[in-house]
């Protein structure tokens, strides 16, 4: 209980400072978080969703946290330049869990489309944020998602009004600056609108060699015809530690594409909520996952078909090296009434080391009879009359792991569908397998 103690501690001491410093709706939600939290507790691994990570050692080093939100001294257009190229984007800075409003894209967005901190809008529109926020991330049933709920004091907010389509990319870089160590809890909040279309990316990386804890929830909810791509990608540090939930909520004969893709990380937990409420709907999840050394990435999804006639793909794939350890859970509920759903869900792993632990779970829950749904698992090794093969035709060893990897890898990548984006992960995951990656091309802060 130590873990959860500083917090209930932290959060009775704080309340006024966490509350003066974040807008009304927000702090609407947040004793009932609290008393969630307290009821819960950090989850520990006898709970089927978190078995494989343990919650508690994550959440139990102190932390700074920048409650009186002191302004941090970057200017990320300055600093920072995460460059996909051939990629025009709309490109917008997170500071920890500030919006950086000083200095924005010179290129206008749709009328009506918002990009900007979720509580300046919150106080300006109140009602708009409170028709949404924290109506899906539901407290009561998810410890972490209690815990940022109480101590969220900003984040992000995007909306894109009914039939808008945002044509140029919006990229959004989540930096974490700090000069001690540091706690961020950040929240996202996406409204696609009937018929919106946008595609999103979304980078995290780290500016200072510090510690860091990040917790994130993020709330999507997709209008009927609506279509909203998520693109994300980690490239942090051995001393990261990020637990992001994402719930989605998809109406009738909407389109979801997410992709989140893992290139450097410390500790890493992922978790997918998606639950179809209108027919007609489909969804593309997709992971790629490259770890080394003593690395951990936990990919946690749940969809959930509560109608008929919707269709959902996933396929997650990982290449754990060294003492890496990997995990994949993935389950898929079709309801009583949720008759002409299809579902594919499949996990595949690469283990290059003996050394290497993945631990793979795929689940369908049925209970209509009128469904197509599949779900596989496979982890194996390096193919080894493959290597053979291309040792005897002068290749060397270390080239034929990579092109085994690489073509290995290689499914989910392209399964993107922003072609300049999928060019600049082919190259930055041959220089991942290298071990030449340190950061993006045109980063000044690494």
């Amino acid at each position: 209980m130590n873990s959860e103690k500083q917090y209930i501690d932290l959060y009775s001491l704080a309340r006024k400072a966490i509350f003066d410093n974040s807008a009304p709706v927000m702090n609407e939600v947040r004793d009932a978080a609290f008393e969630d939290f307290k009821r819960q507790g950090f989850p520990s691994r006898k709970v089927e969703r978190y078995k494989y990570t343990d919650m508690s050692a994550i959440f139990e080093p102190d932390y700074g946290l920048n409650l009186n939100r002191l302004d941090i001294p970057v200017n990320p257009y300055e600093a920072f330049k995460c460059d996909v190229p051939n990629l025009s984007t709309s490109l917008y800075f997170v500071v920890n869990d500030a919006f950086y409003s000083k200095a924005l894209p010179k290129v206008s967005l749709p009328e009506g489309v918002i990009v900007d901190a979720l509580s300046a809008v919150a106080r300006q529109n109140p009602d708009l944020i409170n028709k949404y926020y924290a109506k899906i991330a539901k407290t009561d049933q998810d410890a972490v998602t209690a815990l940022n709920t109480m101590l969220a004091q900003d984040g992000l907010l995007v909306y894109v009004p009914k039939n808008v389509k945002i044509s140029r990319t919006v990229q959004i870089i989540n930096l974490l600056r700090s000069d001690v160590d540091l706690m961020i809890n950040r929240r996202v909040l996406i409204i696609m609108e009937q018929g919106a279309e946008a595609k999103f990316l979304f980078c995290d990386h780290t500016m200072d060699e510090k510690k860091f804890l990040a917790t994130q929830v993020l709330e999507a909810y997709v209008g009927e015809n609506a279509s909203l791509d998520l693109y994300c990608m980690e490239e942090t540090h051995e001393d990261n530690r990020r637990v992001s939930n994402i719930y989605v909520e998809q109406l009738a004969n909407s389109r979801f594409n997410h992709n989140i893709i893992t290139l450097h990380n410390g500790i890493t937990r992922n978790m997918l909520n998606l639950t179809f409420r209108g027919e007609g709907a489909e969804c593309f999840c997709n992971g790629c996952v490259i770890a080394d050394k003593k690395q951990h990435v936990d990919n946690n999804t749940l969809i959930d078909h509560a109608v008929g006639h919707c269709v959902s793909h996933e396929l997650y794939k990982y290449v754990l090296d060294e003492q890496a350890t990997g995990a994949f859970a993935g389950k898929v509920i079709v309801r009583h009434d949720a008759q002409k759903t299809v579902s594919e869900e499949r996990n595949q792993n690469l283990c290059a080391t003996k050394q290497a632990h993945m631990y793979s779970q795929p689940e369908l829950e049925i209970y209509a009879d009128d469904v197509k749904c599949s779900h596989g698992s496979t982890v194996g090794q390096l193919n080894e009359q493959a290597m053979f093969y291309m040792r005897q035709r002068g290749i060397s060893e270390e080239d034929a792991k990579l092109l085994l990897e690489f073509a290995f890898i290689n499914e989910v990548i392209d399964n993107i569908n922003l072609e300049p984006l999928k060019d600049r992960l082919h190259y930055l995951v041959e220089k991942r397998f290298r071990g030449q990656l340190c950061s993006c091309g045109g980063c000044r802060t690494c």
